[in-house]
């Protein structure tokens, strides 16, 4: 599990806001949300801050960054739905995010006449598409490609124009699979 997923973890479950901690903290909110999303790393002097305002310790934090589950299962009464509002798709994570440190993977629910894109902020990101059920266009730079149900795409993600889109009249069900 990666540092700034245990940071977010651990202040989620302790109720606080990333504004009180980097207050408490003495960082920037930014700051602290970089830290979270693992663009940026703080100083050791800076985590111990951190942890303090959290009321973690900063060694116990290091000890399980240090550790990772080398097999998770989920069944599937176990999955929880994440419905993405006014976004037209729903999605089902495998793990949870402070686990997701080299990739990432999820079944999506796409809504008929739908269009989502690329996920943010990916730089030489690789992504699988396998088709479940329905049929879909994947629109990756000036390429459109149809892709039916079976069909599968391995590319590497093009943030700047890259789109699935459902243009049937039933729910597209998708497995997807990303580098982190």
């Amino acid at each position: 599990m990666n540092l700034g997923a245990l940071i977010r973890k651990n202040r989620k479950e302790r109720k606080l806001t990333l504004k009180t901690v980097a207050e408490k903290a003495g960082v920037s909110e930014g700051f602290l949300s970089q830290v979270e999303n693992s663009v940026s790393s703080p100083s050791v002097d800076t985590l111990v801050s951190i942890c303090a305002a959290m009321g973690v310790s900063a060694g116990d934090l290091l000890n399980q960054a240090g550790t990772h589950e080398t097999l998770m299962v989920i069944h599937k009464e176990e999955w929880d739905d994440i419905e993405i509002p006014k976004a037209g798709f729903v999605t089902r994570r495998f793990i949870p995010p402070e686990s997701r440190s080299i990739i990432d993977s999820a079944v999506i629910f796409l809504n008929p006449e739908t269009s989502i894109p690329v996920r943010k902020n990916i730089k030489n990101g690789q992504e699988v598409l396998c088709v479940l059920r329905g049929s879909l266009e994947l629109l990756h730079g000036d390429q459109t490609i149809p892709l039916s149900e079976g069909d599968a795409a391995h590319f590497y993600a093009n943030p700047a124009k890259q789109y699935i889109t459902n243009n049937g009249k039933e729910v597209t069900v998708v497995l997807w699979v990303g580098t982190a």
